[in-house]
């Protein structure tokens, strides 16, 4: 092999070993791996805001709150660690090592894994919150909800592990060559992790929607049949609803938005040939990544309490006394 061609691998000591350099093509490979960066360092930033907010302000510390925290720390790994990675395997060859690749894989899919299990928790907060509200405030209480973050964190480490215990027992098992890092199952692994991460939860969380959505639709039907014949007295329990209703619209997108861009993947594992899985795999990946930065998006969009801790932040008004007491709700 000539010097040329030398000077375009990994380790050109390891010659017949040694994977080539990714691309260096502007439009496919620089560019896109700036778009990458500024997309990383929104997602970190928007995402730090989210847990900030949520943290720090007592009266935020609600349920449904807490399991939008649980996704922003789950979107926060993403933006620190997923992204980050994935734009240096694009732009440079893989230096780290085989142990480095298999503990990187690992955070990918406990990630995308933590992000299933706590879309699920919403839309069941959702679901009872809708559908049986008498009871809601007695079902889903703060104490159970962080109970259920914890397991729901410790399930998706654990299930990751077994998922790529091959990777760690073997580092480096699906490189075809020295300078890369390749997330790869083994048959069984692909099925199973076809059915947890996606076919389960999917039909939980369609089923539950679907049923939060029959029940919010009659009952903003009969809310603008009778609001002008409630006596003043009950105008509190109106309002109440009404926030029920409006928070399940909102967390409705949100879980769109995140079936949107979660699915893409999965669906090209089951229809894609394998030589064009490697291609396609990277955009819906990207497209999962971009879930996690427009997520805190949807917070601005939709929730005031969400823009008046952002300013309380930027202001520096946090670092006060009894800051942790303001009213954001």
């Amino acid at each position: 092999m000539d010097t040329g061609d030398q000077s375009d691998l990994c380790f050109p000591q390891q010659a017949n070993t040694s994977c080539r350099k990714p691309s260096s093509d502007w439009s496919d490979g620089v560019l896109f791996s700036v778009l990458l960066s500024a997309e990383c360092v929104l997602t970190v930033l928007l995402n730090l805001l989210v847990i900030i907010s949520i943290s720090h302000f007592r009266h935020l510390h609600t349920p449904t709150n807490l399991l939008l925290l649980s996704l922003a720390v789950s979107d926060l790994l993403v933006g620190f660690v997923a992204m980050p990675g994935e734009i240096y395997v694009r732009i440079s060859c893989w230096f780290l090592g085989d142990i480095v690749c298999s503990l990187w894989n690992y955070m990918c899919f406990t990630t995308a894994s933590s992000s299933v299990g706590n879309m699920v928790l919403i839309s069941a907060d959702r679901y009872v919150a809708i559908c049986d509200p008498l009871y809601y405030n007695v079902k889903v209480t703060v104490k159970k909800i962080q109970l259920c973050i914890c397991l729901s964190w410790v399930a998706s480490l654990l299930y990751c592990a077994i998922l790529l215990k091959a990777q760690f027992d073997h580092p480096g098992i699906y490189n075809s060559c020295h300078g890369e890092c390749i997330n790869g199952l083994e048959i069984y692994g692909g099925i199973l992790d076809l059915v947890i991460n996606f076919a389960l939860p999917l039909s939980i969380i369609i089923t539950l929607y679907l049923r939060v959505f029959v029940v919010a639709v009659i009952q903003a039907r009969a809310m603008r049949s009778h609001v002008k014949c409630v006596k003043l007295q009950h105008s509190a329990s109106f309002r109440a609803k009404s926030s029920e209703l409006k928070a399940a619209r909102t967390l409705g997108v949100l879980v769109l938005v995140f079936l949107v861009c979660f699915c893409p993947y999965y669906i090209v594992s089951l229809v894609a040939e394998n030589e064009n899985l490697g291609s396609l795999t990277k955009y819906v990946l990207d497209l999962y990544g971009f879930n996690s930065c427009v997520n805190p998006l949807i917070y601005a969009f939709f929730y005031p309490w969400f823009r008046k801790a952002v300013k309380q932040i930027v202001s520096l008004r946090i670092v006060q006394p009894a800051s942790r007491d303001t009213k954001i709700l």
